[in-house]
């Protein structure tokens, strides 16, 4: 059961910066996580009224503030116009709409949790995270920290041209992922990531030569170099081998549906 001694809501950033300095502090998201932990809170630190439930656009990019529920980037056209629908893919497997009106994107980003399709997703855009006291730094960075005190303010996704697909597995529909995958695609780079592995989402990137690769060894040996580029382990949904033959397959089918898109423009 979920204990909380003390709620406040944030009046500023800065207040809830401070706050959240003490370890026995927590920043409240959608409560659909914590809620469902076994902890005692001193002090929980409410952030909805600080405006951060918005997504502005602009031409040169994204902005999606921390407060931003999962509902809210599935249905934003521009959101997944420009995404080619891969944003509204990576979420709609996520448990139900009901929960998707409260889980909030900047919880998913910021708890760096290795099932989090979220994470997938956006690491395969040009994407940044602002932190309050930590300023703005690439979301691959961000993602290989540890958790910290700070405060995450927004996700910004730059509008680079790009084609980008969201693929994953899971055993029973609206699980947790088996793995997860997002691939994009600009005019020569094309960055595959892997999560749920079960670690935390990593990118990688093809060599720039990978279109003469595909065409000497073919896409399936293509996909299997790539898979190999990281590691796998075993929980109680799969082991690591069977994760590893399920990144040769995703990789396999996320490049030849993005091939056979330019190919069909």
């Amino acid at each position: 059961m979920l204990k909380i001694k003390e709620y406040v809501k944030a009046q500023s950033l800065e207040q809830a910066y401070e706050l959240n300095q003490k370890k026995s502090t927590c920043i409240l998201g959608g409560m659909l996580w914590l809620k469902m932990s076994n902890r005692t809170v001193q002090k929980a630190v409410d952030l909805s009224g600080l405006g951060l439930d918005q997504i502005e656009e602009t031409e040169d990019e994204f902005s999606i503030g921390a407060m931003v529920t999962l509902r809210q980037i599935e249905i934003h056209q521009g959101l997944n116009q420009w995404s080619h629908g891969a944003v509204k893919e990576c979420v709609r497997s996520i448990v139900g709409v009901q929960f998707r009106n409260l889980a909030t994107v900047g919880g998913s980003i910021f708890g760096r949790f290795g099932f989090s399709d979220v994470l997938t997703c956006f690491l395969a855009f040009d994407s940044y995270v602002e932190l309050y006291h930590g300023g703005i730094i690439s979301l691959q960075e961000f993602a290989q920290q540890k958790c910290n005190n700070d405060i995450l303010v927004r996700i910004i996704v730059k509008k680079k041209p790009l084609s980008c697909v969201y693929l994953s597995y899971r055993n029973t529909k609206t699980d947790f992922p088996v793995l997860t995958c997002a691939i994009s695609m600009e005019e020569e780079q094309c960055h595959v990531v892997l999560g749920a592995r079960p670690g935390r989402a990593v990118k990688l990137s093809l060599p720039e030569n990978w279109k003469d690769i595909m065409e000497c060894d073919g896409l399936e040996k293509l996909a299997g170099k790539t898979a190999e580029e990281t590691v796998y382990g075993s929980n109680m949904r799969a082991g690591a081998d069977y994760r590893k033959r399920l990144a040769e397959v995703l990789i396999r089918r996320g490049l030849k549906q993005l091939l056979d898109e330019r190919s069909g423009e």
